[in-house]
């Protein structure tokens, strides 16, 4: 604020000054002094900065890194320092790697920038030090056992190291989307969808239950790891990783969707049959202890046969009266 008012104090002097030498016949010299000097005072304007909360400007001065500005205020510096920020333009979206909008999206730019006054703060070149999310898009992936599968994880990530950012990597949001990408492919590669045997998620050499569907916290924790190693180059601090989306791939999901409701019928049925000669057992005993009916072997494999029939069917028994001897 200072600069800026010095700047236009001494702006209005020397165009007053200005105006008097001509109005005076003062020198010709004085004359083209003073205007001279009218016209460039102004530059230190062009060095004022303005920034928002979490927000921070890289400034370099004549190719030299120079330092960053970070915080909310007013700032002056280098009328000739330059702000850069490579990825400006890079527009991590909701539903793809990097969305750098329409076809039309550089016209619609301009046409934005030439409706809307600029301001020090509306360079384009700032960078947001918020927490920001980058929802990548589904990838199909093997899985341990070699089965296609599609993954989708957002990932919570932010800026710590303005410098590393802009001057390490060539863009910091492709960056790290490609990361992602890698990072998720080398993970899932690792576990089965569902629960198999004889695979290990570990890296112990002992098998164990580790599956995508029922490990997802282990496995979007190491998708985190695995990002937060490869970007902390590019000064990137990775928050947190979930998958939000997980399903067999279209051309397999309806075959495993049969295998899946073939292994709910097998364990279904075994537990009707478990159940059923329980209770075919229990009738046995019970008409042995009760000395209701004293029953050869033929007759007791009839009647077990006849009981794992009604308790074991998809449907109800009709009943057939037996209006005969029993033997």
């Amino acid at each position: 604020m200072l600069v800026l008012t010095l700047t236009l104090a001494l702006e209005i002097g020397l165009v007053l000054l200005t105006v008097f030498f001509i109005s005076t016949d003062a020198p010709l010299a004085l004359q083209v002094i003073s205007m001279i000097l009218a016209c460039i005072c102004w530059l230190p304007l062009a060095g004022l900065r303005v920034l928002k909360p979490q927000e921070a400007l890289v400034i370099t001065l004549f190719g030299d890194y120079i330092g960053t500005l970070k915080g909310p205020g007013f700032y002056a510096v280098n009328p000739f320092c330059s702000s850069f920020n490579p990825a400006k333009r890079t527009q991590l979206g909701q539903s793809r790697d990097v969305n750098d909008g329409d076809k039309n999206s550089v016209a619609a730019a301009l046409l934005k920038g030439a409706a809307e006054p600029s301001t020090p703060s509306s360079s384009g070149n700032v960078i947001s030090l918020k927490v920001m999310t980058l929802n990548n898009s589904r990838q199909k992936v093997n899985d341990a056992l070699g089965n296609p599968v599609e993954v989708g994880v957002a990932v919570m990530w932010r800026v710590v190291d303005t410098a590393r950012a802009v001057f390490t990597v060539d863009n910091f949001k492709e960056y790290l989307s490609l990361q992602c990408d890698a990072a998720v492919r080398n993970v899932v590669k690792i576990y089965p969808y569902d629960v198999a045997p004889n695979i290990d998620t570990t890296g112990d050499g002992q098998a164990d239950d580790g599956s995508l569907r029922g490990s997802t916290e282990v496995v979007a924790k190491r998708i985190r790891d695995e990002i937060q190693s490869k970007v902390e180059v590019a000064g990137l601090e990775i928050l947190d990783a979930r998958i939000t989306y997980l399903a067999y791939a279209p051309e397999i999901a309806a075959a495993m969707l049969q295998r899946q409701q073939a292994s709910a019928i097998v364990d279904a049925r075994k537990l009707i049959v478990d159940g059923a000669v329980g209770m075919v057992q229990m009738a046995l005993e019970k008409l042995k202890e009760d000395n209701v009916v004293d029953l050869d072997d033929e007759r007791k494999a009839a009647m077990v046969s006849n009981l794992l029939v009604v308790l074991c069917g998809n449907r109800d028994a009709q009943p057939v009266v037996n209006s005969g001897s029993l033997y």
